[in-house]
């Protein structure tokens, strides 16, 4: 939802931070409702037969317990906390977490075959039929039975758009993430943006292919100095989108279209078109879906970013038709990935750090988040990724008369019982109908998660550049560092596969 804002001040989104899967039991969910009246059970036992001193001393043991359980700390309460820290040291003790490739350790493989670490093992790239010309990488997800294709984007940015031009473009975001969700096939969209070092592949190679023989040495020494100090600073923006349905949502029409994967194939390219119309309505000049080459490399340059020099090179200097010209997806992955630290993830030379970003409870604006871009050392590269879900409308019709039904009970129970309601419950009373009337009124119901990440050569202090994306992001966002799960949220935050938005549990039945 949004607040109205006058004619001249920016419209102010705000609502963004609900939480998802509050609990009826006091907004705790069963777990922990379980926990907590375990914990509880031998004081109120105690009490009952009056022996007041045992049930004093069970009783403070018991609130302990319950802060242990229902305080988070760093977003997490302390007994997940402990779950995460067991699971990671297992891991650690168990040698699951190092990574070394196949072909690093010297091992033949297919050069259509996988070879990826950690949540990107469950992924599988096979090849659609053509499409516009060439065969699209389509990504299954076989954990979440989920079938997409990404595609790179060229936009100019909206860092010098007015007030007005940026409330279009959120209008328009609006209204293609709405036809998404009327289409009931296509339900994630997920937008990347990498602000990377300019290696000056592409100027160089055109300044080789033009330069004059009989040009000045004086002039060329010149123009090779301000070259070698202007390259030093320049950064350049990669854009990449992915979209992906649902395998049950696609069975149909995939066996209307044959089956297997052609069908599914088909099935997904018959809405890429669409969702190419409704990315250069939001200013996007081009859409490349990309060949099993193109998903490669955006993901080899995702973990290693000082490979792109090379293979823009070879694609400038050796280009090839319909893509055959480029990695092979049996080498998208890291040569070496040791064992992930609890607070950073080290791959192919270089270290990463991922966050998830939190908005603020007062709301935010349009544009936003163009900050955590903003590179603030030469060599350093950050990312932010916005992965969207479109709930079908029986998903979001039962999710906001829930939402509804649970802040009204809230607030008429604080009343009955005396006790002030918070301004925030008032807020989110009024939000909750709002979402109702909208989502009655045909608008859809978008659940949302956005991370980020900065990465710095291995040789660097990470935790500097860290805390200057956390300063980046003081006043507007809230990051959420995520710590023991660095690998996966970095997959999250920098690579362009879809995976990011854990599924909603029974979102999609009817």
């Amino acid at each position: 939802m949004s607040a109205e804002p006058s004619a001249r001040d920016p419209r102010i989104y705000t609502g963004l931070n609900h939480k998802e899967g509050l609990g009826w039991i006091a907004g705790m969910t069963p777990v922990q409702a379980f926990l907590v009246i375990a914990a509880c059970a031998p004081a109120i036992l105690a009490m009952s037969r009056n022996q007041w001193s045992q049930a004093l001393g069970w009783g403070s043991v018991a609130a302990i317990l319950a802060v242990l359980i229902l305080v988070p700390i760093h977003g997490r309460p302390a007994f997940r906390w402990l779950a995460d820290l067991i699971m990671f040291q297992t891991g650690v003790l168990m040698r699951w977490s190092p990574w070394q490739s196949r072909a690093a350790a010297g091992l033949a493989g297919d050069r259509t075959e996988p070879d990826l670490p950690g949540v990107l093992s469950r992924l599988e790239f096979p090849d659609g039929p053509e499409f516009h010309g060439a065969r699209i990488c389509l990504i299954h997800d076989t954990a979440e039975g989920r079938w997409g294709a990404t595609a790179k984007l060229t936009h100019s940015g909206v860092g010098m758009l007015s007030t007005e031009q940026c409330e279009d473009l959120a209008r328009r975001l609006g209204s293609m993430l709405v036809g998404l969700g009327h289409r009931e096939v296509i339900d994630r969209i997920s937008l990347l943006a990498r602000t990377v070092p300019d290696d000056g592949t592409e100027y160089a190679v055109w300044r080789a292919r033009h330069e004059h023989p009989d040009a000045p040495a004086l002039a060329r020494q010149v123009t090779a100095e301000i070259n070698r100090d202007v390259a030093s600073v320049s950064v350049r923006t990669e854009l990449f989108v992915t979209v992906s349905g649902t395998e049950e949502s696609l069975r149909r029409p995939a066996k209307a279209a044959g089956g297997g994967v052609q069908g599914r194939a088909y099935a997904l390219y018959r809405l890429l078109e669409g969702v190419a119309d409704g990315l250069k309505g939001l200013g996007v000049q081009s859409v490349t879906w990309l060949t099993s080459t193109g998903v490669a490399e955006a993901i080899k340059t995702g973990f290693n970013p000082a490979t792109a020099a090379a293979l823009k090179h070879q694609h400038l200097a050796h280009p090839g038709a319909e893509g055959t010209v480029g990695l092979p997806i049996s080498q998208a992955g890291p040569a070496l990935a040791p064992t992930p630290a609890a607070r950073a993830y080290h791959h192919d030379g270089f270290s990463s750090v991922a966050y998830a970003v939190q908005p603020p409870e007062s709301g935010t604006i349009f544009g936003s988040l163009g900050p955590l871009l903003a590179v603030r050392t030469a060599g350093e590269r950050r990312t932010l990724q916005i992965h969207y879900e479109v709930l079908s409308q029986a998903a979001a019709a039962r999710e906001v008369r829930s939402n509804r039904f649970r802040n009204n009970v809230l607030v008429d129970a604080k009343a009955q019982r005396g006790f002030n309601t918070t301004a925030v419950d008032t807020r989110r009373q009024a939000g909750a109908r709002a979402q109702e009337a909208a989502v009655a009124a045909g608008h859809a119901l978008v659940r949302f998660t956005v991370a980020s990440s900065i990465t710095v050569p291995s040789n660097w202090n990470v935790e500097d550049h860290a805390a200057r994306l956390e300063n980046d992001s003081s006043g507007r966002f809230r990051l959420l560092r995520l710590e023991l799960a660095q690998d996966s949220a970095f997959v999250a935050a920098a690579l362009p596969v879809g995976i990011g938005l854990p599924r909603l549990t029974r979102a999609f039945d009817s």
